[in-house]
Formats: C-alpha cells, structure tokens, sequence
C-alpha cells in the first residue's frame, strides 16, 4: 500500500498513542471522568499537539502528515479501545475540519489547516440541529447576505446546533447555514460576536467528551469565510465524505468491542466455577466471547478493503461507508452487552469498565447516521444495484467467491459464496412480488446485504493472508490459519441468516400462497447450507484457542 504513512510511520504513531494512553488513562482515572462528567480538555489538547495526532489528516504540504484512511481507521480503532469519550474529542477535530480538507479552496487549506497543524487547534463540527438530525435537508440555521454598494461582503449566521462534540471547547468550527444559494459551510471562530455556547449535554455515555448547544445570533462572517468560496456546495461536500466518516465511526466501534472483549477473556481465565475456569467452558467461551470476535473480525474485513478502496482514489463509497459503520458498531455495542454478561455481578457495576464502555459505544450506532439509516442506505442502494444488474449483482460475487474457494478451499469462501447466491434468490422473490413497498423489507434488505458482504470480505481477507499478501499495514491479531477459522465460522452464520432470514421476511410479506416456499428453498441452496453447518464447532474451538493463547 502506497498511499498514506509507511509501515513503521504508522507503528510508531500506534506505540505512541498506546504508550500516552497506559501513562495518562488508567481506568481509574478514565472511571473517574465518567463519574464526574469530565471532559479532559488538556489531554485531548496534548494528543493533537504533543502527540502530533492532528498533523495525521492534513496534508503534507500545510505541514501535515499525509496519512491515508487505513492509517485513521487505525488510529480510531486504538484511540476507541483506549476510551470512546476522549476518542471522540480527537475526532471532532478531523470530522470539524473536513469541509475544509475536502471543500476548501487551496488558499483557505493552506490558512486553516496550517493553523490546526501547528496550534493543535480544537475543531468542532456544526451540522446537526434541534430539527436536523440526520435530515440535513431540515437544516434551519440562515445565513443572510451582508451586502454594500451591490456587493455581498459577509453573512449574518442565526440559528441553533445541537449534539456538537467539542461544542463547548472547540477554537474554530464548521457551521453548516442555509444560504440564499443553498446549504454552505462557514468557518467560525470561538470568540465571535453573538456566537453562544450552552451548557454541556448530560449524556448516558462518552461522558469524557464535551457536547453543547451552540446559539449563532446574528453571528457576522466574512465571504473568505464560506468554504470553498461558494454558496450551495454545503450537502455535496458533507455527502463527500461519508464513505470516510462513517469508516472512523465504524472504527469506533471495532476499538471499543475489542475493549470490552480484552477485559472479559483474561476476567475468565482466573473466574473458576465447577472447579475449572470459565475459558474452558463453551457455555462461556462459545456465546459470550467467539461470536463477537468473528463478527468484528469480519466487519475489520469490510473496512480495510473500503479504506484501501478510498486510498486508491476510489469516491462516491457511501454505500461501503455505511455497510461497515453498520456492521462495526452494532458488534461492538453487541460485544460490549455480552462482555457485561461475561463478568457477571462485576460486570453490572461501576467499578468495571466495560459497564462504561457499554455505554460508551452505543453512541457509535447513532451518530453519523443511525443503524436504521444505515439499513435503509444500504438496503436502497443494493436494491438498485440488483435491479441494474438484472439480478446478477451477488450472484457475480458469489461465483468469485467460488472461484477463490476452488483456490483456497480453507478460508470461508464457499459458505460465503452460498449466502451470497441465497440473498440473490431472496431479492429477486422481493422483486416478483414486489417487497420493498414494506418498508421493513427493505430495511431488512440492508442488514442481510451488509452480513453477506462481509463474510465476503473476510473470506478474501483470510485468503490473502494464507497466501502471506495482506496490507503491511493491516491488523494481524490473528494469524493465518487462526483468520480462516474465523472466516469459516462468520461465513456459516452469514449463509444461515441469508437463507432463514430471507425465507421469512418474503413469506412474511408476501399473500399466503404467493411464493412456492419449497422452490425458494431449493433455489437458494438450503440444504447445501445446512450441509455447511458442518464443523462449526471445531470451528469455533480453533477460535477461541485463538483469543486465549492455546494450542
């Protein structure tokens, strides 16, 4: 991989970030911000100045590092498993100044991103409002033209944002305004006159980060100050750049499963119950901890080849983005619930973190988009894509998928290939009887889409490293024998749901009689995906030696 920071650039950034986070936050401090609602201001501060975070996602040429979108994937990823709170604050920063990295003409790069390089600027990102969500469209805030002898000199900004991480703290922020030529970014600086912050939001989680109202009355900015120089440009920008937003969220969400997952593994190593540990239990082991790392291991897939896919020019990922801001954040949220199962009673309190990392990491299946517009994304889009291919869209990635697996028989391929053909069966059942007029077909649409490309990714994944050719730069927790073990296992589960799931939300949609159940079956290989059940729980046993350093 060529674009970005070279492989030991990026370990350095890594162990360093690792090393800040171990000396600084202990989870005793990090409990102890939670507890009161702290934001720790002069850490976040140190890490984009200090530690040079910041200078991660400008550019060389305004004093920056050039780091490419699997570098930030991650560095999100450990900034999440360290703490999603203080995580957050950094990103505020990157996602604050991406109006300006990705709309920005190069004179206002050169000023701004300059400054955030050198100063360790906090940035603040100001879409979201009280009536505008999600919905940008509903976007409220006005910016009036000032004008003077038939020329616009400036805008008056009046409105009010809400959910503004860094809100409360940041030094300069991108404001999203209704212009007479449409939606526009404005850069705004803290002190601005009739620009009011309110007080801190009094959150179930990321309690270690800031987030605050902000109130613009009649907030005065020059025409410099519209980013890009251009009225109107404010949703093409912001919609520029979700496949890469919506990847850290994504990453967010791995960081923080994995976090929980790391206290829950060695908890049960030393929890003895029957007279021998709970990591030799499959009761255990086999529901609490093995299923949550396959199902992040096969998100990880997804985004490192969306990140690769961003590095090599690759735009318009959307789709992508949102598939693995689906798959990483519902995991690890999922991880998170079962990592407090895991610990029991000590799980449920206070004085453990993965109680506070639950919290933390639900947050990451609603900002940048809900988990139920991530279903309807991806459920519209792949639902285009079938029509457009004339229903041979997954039905060509299953049979590339069987051309990997007659390669490299080992790595998940066919029960991949198998969910992939099943859901082709599926969408194509919801087009005859016309489905998608159910609303929660098409959202359902979405969520199978997501699981049977990711057990796609995971299978090439585990394939490229069996063949000792995954990214320098990629995470390598698991080896290669012990990945494809992984895939296997996500690959059946991925088939199961594609098929069982499929059937029941087109019967369940579908006017009794309409659909031949028995010929849907067989067209979507059921029995062969049952046949493919078989070895799932050696499968599993491989996995869990894995995570405990067995065997």
């Amino acid at each position: 991989m060529s674009t970005g920071l070279d492989k030991d650039t990026l370990i350095l950034v890594l162990d360093t970030i690792r090393d800040f986070g171990a000396d600084t936050m202990p989870d005793e401090y990090l409990i102890e911000l939670d507890t009161n609602d702290e934001f720790p201001e002069h850490l976040v501060r140190r890490m984009l100045s200090e530690l040079g975070v910041s200078l991660l996602f400008i550019e060389e040429e305004y004093g920056g590092m050039s780091s490419g979108t699997f570098d930030i994937y991650r560095v999100c990823e450990l900034l999440a498993r360290i703490d999603v709170g203080v995580a957050t604050g950094v990103f505020a920063t990157f996602l604050g100044s991406d109006p300006i990295v990705f709309g920005g003409t190069e004179e206002q790069k050169a000023r701004w991103m300059g400054q955030i390089g050198e100063e360790g600027l906090l940035m603040a990102y100001g879409a979201t409002e009280p009536e505008a969500g999600s919905d940008l469209a509903s976007l409220r805030t006005t910016a009036t033209r000032i004008e003077e002898d038939g020329q616009i000199v400036g805008y008056l900004l009046n409105g009010n944002k809400q959910w503004i991480s860094n809100g409360g703290y940041a030094d300069l922020y991108t404001i999203l305004a209704n212009a007479p030529g449409g939606p526009t970014w404005f850069v705004v600086d803290r002190d601005a006159e009739g620009f009011e912050k309110g007080k801190r939001e009094d959150k179930h989680g990321i309690r270690a980060s800031n987030t605050a109202a902000l109130s613009l009355q009649d907030v005065r900015v020059g025409v410099d100050r519209i980013v890009g120089e251009e009225e109107g440009l404010g949703l093409v920008q912001a919609q520029a750049v979700f496949g890469y937003t919506r990847l850290m969220v994504a990453a967010f969400g791995l960081g923080a499963g994995w976090a929980a997952l790391d206290r829950a593994i060695p908890y049960s190593t030393e929890r003895i119950q029957g007279g021998a540990p709970l990591s030799e239990k499959q009761g255990y082991t086999h529901k609490l901890i093995v299923p949550h790392a396959v199902r992040l291991e096969a998100a990880r897939a997804y985004m490192e080849e969306t990140a690769m896919r961003i590095d090599d020019g690759e735009e318009l990922l959307n789709t992508e983005g949102a598939i693995a801001k689906y798959m990483a954040t519902v995991a690890g949220n999922a991880a998170a619930e079962d990592a407090i199962q895991a610990l029991g009673g000590y799980g449920y309190t206070k004085e453990y973190m993965v109680e506070k990392i639950k919290r933390d990491v639900r947050i990451t299946t609603i900002y940048e988009g809900t988990s139920e517009i991530m279903e309807m994304t991806i459920g519209r889009d792949r639902w285009q894509e079938h029509l457009k291919s004339r229903g041979a869209f997954y039905h060509d990635l299953g049979a590339d998928l069987e051309k990997l697996a007659l390669a490299q028989p080992n790595v998940g391929a066919t029960a991949a290939a198998l969910a992939h053909h099943a859901f082709a069966e599926m969408m194509e059942i919801a087009r005859v009887q016309r489905l998608t007029r159910t609303q929660h077909v098409l959202f359902r649409l979405g969520e199978l889409a997501a699981t049977v490309e990711c057990a796609g990714a995971l299978a090439r994944r585990a394939a490229a490293a069996e063949r000792g050719e995954l990214p320098d730069k990629a995470d390598t927790r698991f080896d290669a024998e012990q990945l494809a073990a992984v895939s296997r296992v996500f690959a059946r589960e991925a088939a199961a749901k594609a098929a069982y799931d499929g059937l029941r939300w087109v019967m369940g949609a579908s006017a009794p009689g309409a659909v031949d159940a028995a010929a849907l079956e067989n067209a979507m290989a059921l029995r062969e995906i049952e046949q493919a059940q078989s070895g799932l729980i050696a499968d599993m046993d491989a996995v869990a030696d894995a995570l405990y350093g067995r065997g």
